[in-house]
């Protein structure tokens, strides 16, 4: 399959932006912030996930606000995460001195209340002399909010009517406009710390001095490589691996031990088009799948948060009755209400922006696989599953057997007309399928019986409408002929052998059709219209998947070299966006839980079967 071409922005619009996967993500699994390679914080929302942007230039570089923090001098950067932490650090590298800024978000213990946000930016020059450059640009609101500046006992205050912010600093700040500004220079071996926190509701401005920033820096580096060493996984690939698993743990909510699907909203699948979405919110589906890898490590606790967010939150029992909604606010909330914010331009121009997400209300049924199976997976790796969650489950999967047939708008959520997809109809039976396994096992009640007609329903179903003939394939829905990635789940969910010649065919038929250099695309939706202009990359969920199927089927070379290739569109920290377009680049929402988990999961199954 071939790309289409890519609306391409002017030169300088690429000048005003920084790409997408020039940034690492920092954060304390409440909020979290995106760092350029060039020392620019340019996307932070403070002080969750879902909160109104602070700092946005990602989505519009003159009005969205940014924190710069760099050399004031021609340089080289370099960025790294300090090793088995999310503590980014951005190296500076000029012809008189070598400089660096390490950026975190302190966290000292599994503490779940918090009420200062804090955000850590400390300088320092590692040799020669260098000057460095500050201005702190808060833009409230989305950059739709007016604040005040005012200095206040040596601090800058940022006031606005839903938010303040404190800046301390070392080094002597001014007030410029509405912004903050400063310019230094550093001799080797001394350091400069600059903080930004929260105040209000009770939380009073606070110094940080350089001894302080030094503490909590060591207490952050304990509580990121505490957490990792409770990691099972000895397999190759380790670094990437455990790096995913770090990320998804920054996409914990940890208030609620809700996972988000990434921290941005808006970035555009393609440049100049409009598949541009919120993401900052909890998808049933994502954080199942994300609970699956994570359980794969042996991280049993975020596995235990996520199902207390279920039942503390998401309030399963009264919506066992009716269609699960596919994604919650990261407290719970059910209501979304989608809006676009016409005074930004978009990343590289690419408009709209939105923030909330109408698919709220989209039914998709494959959500109830994805949550049962990682209740089974829970209850078999985690901890036995409680007599009220088991009566929610057997409400859910009375459900799916009643609705199971009903036209849905799938996984990929399209804004198109409802079909009856292959992979909802996949992950239904994977639900009733799941849930007779735990009451098998744990000799809890059930109607066997008819769960288990309702499986074999589903099965024949799939076997007899999801094949076609003509292309010698499972596809995407009832009724056409169209290729899909998504039934790359049918080995990995065990409907179907990964070496059942059916399955064999399909495989072949993806790779003919829809892979391009190990990677793949979701659908080719010329063929599939989804409701939306424009083209897209390939996922990089997809890819992963590719890899997983091979492997299963005894091609591991080939697995193997689809793996690698796809670990060199990952960026310089090891992170992926949702997509990668034609040349390589990065796009969409940026990092991507899903495609993270995807990388885990991939790589346990490939290291296995390599023995």
């Amino acid at each position: 399959m071939t790309a289409g071409v890519s609306l391409r922005p002017s030169k300088a619009d690429e000048l005003r932006y920084t790409p997408i996967a020039e940034h690492g993500m920092i954060g304390d699994m409440r909020t979290a912030a995106l760092v350029g390679t060039n020392g620019t914080i340019d996307w932070y929302c403070c002080a969750r996930f879902d909160a109104p942007s602070v700092f946005g230039a990602l989505l519009d570089a003159d009005r969205g606000g940014a924190f710069q923090l760099a050399a004031d001098v021609p340089a080289r950067t370099k960025q790294f995460y300090f090793p088995d932490t999310n503590i980014l650090i951005t190296r500076f590298f000029a012809d008189n001195g070598v400089g660096e800024v390490q950026d975190f978000m302190p966290i000292v213990d599994d503490s779940r209340e918090a009420d200062r946000h804090r955000l850590i930016r400390r300088v320092l020059c590692v040799r020669g002399s260098l000057p460095f450059i500050a201005r702190v640009a808060p833009r409230f609101d989305y950059g739709r909010s007016v604040h005040t500046v005012s200095s206040q006992q040596g601090q800058i205050v940022f006031d606005s009517p839903g938010l303040s912010l404190a800046l301390s600093s070392s080094v002597p700040v001014e007030i410029d406009g509405p912004d903050a500004c400063c310019a230094f220079t550093l001799e080797e071996g001394k350091a400069a710390v600059f903080a930004l926190d929260r105040i209000g509701d009770g939380v009073e401005p606070r110094a940080c001095p350089l001894t302080e920033a030094e503490d909590l820096f060591g207490a952050t580096v304990r509580y990121w490589r505490g957490w990792l060493s409770h990691s099972r996984y000895r397999g190759r690939w380790r670094e990437m691996v455990h790096r995913s698993a770090l990320t998804l743990k920054l996409l914990t909510y940890a208030p609620t031990g809700a996972i988000v699907a990434a921290p941005t909203t808006s970035l555009p699948e393609q440049i100049g088009g409009e598949r541009n979405w919120d993401y900052r919110y909890a998808w049933v589906r994502d954080a199942a799948f994300c609970i699956y890898a994570l359980l794969r490590l042996g991280f049993t606790d975020e596995a235990k948060a996520f199902v207390h967010f279920l039942s503390q939150n998401v309030c399963l029992t009264e919506c066992a009755e009716g269609p699960l909604q596919i994604m919650y606010g990261i407290d719970g909330r059910s209501e979304l209400p989608e809006e676009e914010l016409l005074h930004l331009e978009g990343h590289l121009g690419s408009s709209p922006v939105r923030i909330g997400n109408d698919a709220v209300n989209q039914l998709q049924l494959d959500i109830y696989g994805a949550l049962i199976d990682s209740l089974y997976l829970y209850d078999k790796w985690g901890e036995p599953l409680s007599s009220e969650h088991w009566d929610t489950v057997g409400k859910l999967v009375d459900w799916v057997c009643d609705n199971w047939d009903q036209p849905d708008e799938g996984i990929w959520e399209t804004r198109g007309k409802t079909q009856n997809f292959l992979y909802s109809q996949l992950m239904c039976w994977v639900a009733v399928e799941r849930a007779m396994r735990i009451a098998a096992h744990r000799g809890l009640p059930a109607d066997m019986v008819r769960w288990g007609k309702a499986r074999d329903t589903i099965y024949r179903r799939i076997m007899d409408r999801g094949w076609s003939s003509k292309r010698q394939a499972f596809v995407q829905h009832e009724g056409d002929d169209v290729l899909d990635a998504s039934v790359l789940m049918m080995p990995l969910a065990k409907f179907i052998s990964p070496t059942d010649p059916k399955w064999l065919s399909t495989l072949d038929a993806l790779g003919e059709e829809l892979v391009s250099d190990s990677l793949l695309y979701r659908y080719d939706p010329r063929s599939s219209p989804d409701g939306l202009r424009g083209e897209e990359g390939t996922f990089s969920i997809c890819s992963f998947w590719y890899v997983e199927a091979l492997s299963r089927a005894g091609r591991v070379d080939e697995a193997r070299l689809a793996f690698e290739k796809m670990l060199t569109y990952g960026n310089h920290l090891g992170l992926y966006a949702e997509e990668i377009g034609r040349t390589g680049e990065q796009t969409g929402n940026f990092p991507q839980a899903f495609t993270h988990l995807a990388l885990i999961s991939a790589a346990f199954n490939l290291d296995r079967a390599l023995g």
